[in-house]
């Protein structure tokens, strides 16, 4: 799907911009949204929950990073055995709060959407409100990156990206991050080859960017 004409895109649980700024720089209206100040300081970021925006007539919603802990196949062994300081009830409670957040993205009513996540269990599954499996699963290092990361996409009326750039070089470098206060913030930082890739490939550069650099 290439854009003729500009689309309005919401890319939610994102406070770094690195999508925004991608479909922006094609000539899109890109906003993002977290709950999270926007880290370049950008006008074009809202501060709040992106639920609350899903009916504003978005034409593409990108879902960068949503609470993943809950419902990802690593963490499900915290549902039958809490850490410390927590109960099996906030663990289920938690999960829960993941799949209804998952299902309201994955319901919206906007024409195109991704929702990208680590490997869902049975339990997260259970929970979805018409859940499908995942489209494709990438890599960093399928777009430039020499890592390893493996992220799952859920595209509904999206074509599957298409790598750009597969380099050497296969460091868990994500997974390595020592703890600390930013590991939470680091973990979720998005790669800028996966954001150009989606830019280009789902929005290409719109027809009314094209005109203005041709006038």
């Amino acid at each position: 799907m290439i854009a003729e004409t500009p689309l309005r895109v919401l890319v939610a649980c994102e406070f770094s911009g690195t999508v925004r700024r991608a479909f922006a720089a094609r000539g899109h209206d890109a906003w993002s949204c977290d709950l999270l100040p926007p880290e370049d300081r950008s006008n074009k970021h809202i501060v709040g929950d992106a639920r609350d925006l899903l009916n504003d007539g978005w034409d593409l919603l990108m879902v960068a990073h949503p609470p993943c802990t809950r419902l990802c196949n690593s963490g499900v062994r915290w549902l039958a055995a809490p850490p410390p300081g927590r109960t099996r009830e906030e663990m289920w409670d938690d999960l829960d709060a993941a799949a209804d957040l998952f299902s309201a993205f994955w319901n919206a009513p906007i024409e195109r959407i991704c929702i990208e996540n680590p490997v869902m269990h049975r339990h997260a599954k259970a929970r979805i409100r018409n859940f499908q499996p995942f489209a494709q699963s990438i890599q960093p290092w399928q777009f430039g990156h020499p890592e390893t990361k493996r992220t799952c996409l859920w595209l509904k009326n999206l074509a599957p990206l298409t790598p750009t750039n597969v380099v050497d070089g296969r460091a868990a470098r994500v997974h390595r991050m020592p703890p600390g206060p930013d590991r939470r913030r680091e973990r979720s930082r998005f790669f800028t080859g996966v954001a150009e890739a989606m830019a280009d490939q789902w929005g290409g550069v719109a027809a009314a960017n094209r005109k203005g650099m041709s006038a």
